[in-house]
């Protein structure tokens, strides 16, 4: 950046639900990274009376005022840059590229259901097979993993994971979804065949659960489980799911969520990807996991906990030179 330029202001626009916010802020601290920065987030939501109108009906007059003003007042200059995430920033994302008059560069992540056209730029996941000459496709979607916040996490949690026996299995396990289901009897069978790959090379668990997962698949493998080395969140105190992630020598992922074996493959590490009871033909999930596949970061869980390599995934520092490109800031 030139002497005495501006940083670049960014505007980050979500719903403030924790998985949608953290892909719009990813993508902007993945810019700050590349270039000198002010990120303004913004939580906005609809009247629920309003909720449900379809995007080309909906106006900032019907946005809940108990949430953020999601434009620049008179006095506050219109951002440089706009990343917004989520079916409830759309009708705004599309008023501040007309009311910005150009200066405004309008990013979308995921895939928006209208035309990418009407945006700057939309990152959205290869498996969503969105295409366009304004759309950037990545592998999985964006996030706020980086190895700096690895490591900070693992040195916060040094205490508890240090002594633990390696190799340390992390275990991220979902639940039921429109396409996949975890029954009782199913995360039993899966507890058994990784208590005994993890028996057979000394190592310990690290483990935790979704939001998604059933009480009964829950308590079915913690009980499994419990008699091995390792840690087993119960969701009280601080989450150290990114210490997890970090001191893990192989990470064991289900197979229901688009994202997770995504950001575990961010690390390098083994990714071992474990079945679920589909209830639908996979799609998306497949798609993203041949991806993933093709580039050497998961493979099938096949009960064993050999080691491989293969370059970490950094599609969000990869997005964020794109978008930077298209403004001309590179």
């Amino acid at each position: 950046m030139e002497i005495g330029a501006q940083p670049l202001s960014i505007r980050v626009v979500t719903d403030g639900r924790a998985g949608i916010e953290n892909q719009a802020l990813g993508l902007a601290e993945a810019v700050a990274r590349l270039t000198p920065t002010e990120i303004a987030v913004r939580r906005v939501r609809w009247r629920p009376t309003f909720d449900w109108l379809p995007v080309a009906l909906k106006t900032p007059a019907l946005l809940d005022p108990a949430g953020d003003a999601p434009f620049p007042t008179d006095n506050d200059p219109w951002p440089d840059l706009w990343i917004a995430t989520g079916r409830a920033s759309l009708p705004l994302s599309l008023r501040a590229r007309a009311r910005s008059g150009g200066r405004t560069f309008v990013v979308q992540t995921q895939d928006p259901g209208l035309d990418p056209g009407r945006f700057d730029l939309v990152v959205a996941p290869a498996h969503d097979r969105l295409g366009g000459p304004n759309v950037v496709s990545i592998t999985g979607s964006p996030n706020r993993i980086t190895p700096q916040r690895l490591g900070e996490a693992a040195a916060a949690f040094a205490g508890r994971l240090a002594p633990l026996p390696r190799p340390h299995v992390a275990m991220l396990i979902g639940g039921r979804s429109k396409a996949f289901d975890l029954t009782e009897a199913h995360a039993l069978a899966l507890a058994d065949r990784i208590a005994t790959a993890v028996a057979a090379v000394g190592g310990s668990i690290l483990l935790t659960f979704s939001r998604r997962t059933p009480d009964a698949a829950r308590s079915a493998m913690t009980a499994r489980l419990a008699d091995l080395p390792g840690w087993i969140w119960d969701d009280t105190g601080p989450n150290p799911l990114f210490a997890f992630l970090q001191t893990a020598d192989h990470i064991l992922v289900t197979e229901d969520s688009a994202n997770m074996a995504a950001e575990a493959a961010t690390t390098g590490r083994p990714v071992h990807l474990l079945p679920m009871i589909a209830r639908k033909a996979p799609g998306k999930f497949a798609r993203l996991q041949a991806d993933l596949t093709a580039r050497g970061a998961v493979r099938p869980f096949d009960g064993s906990l050999e080691p491989w390599t293969y370059p970490p995934l950094a599609e969000t520092d990869r997005a964020a030179q794109i978008i930077l490109e298209r403004m001309g800031r590179l």
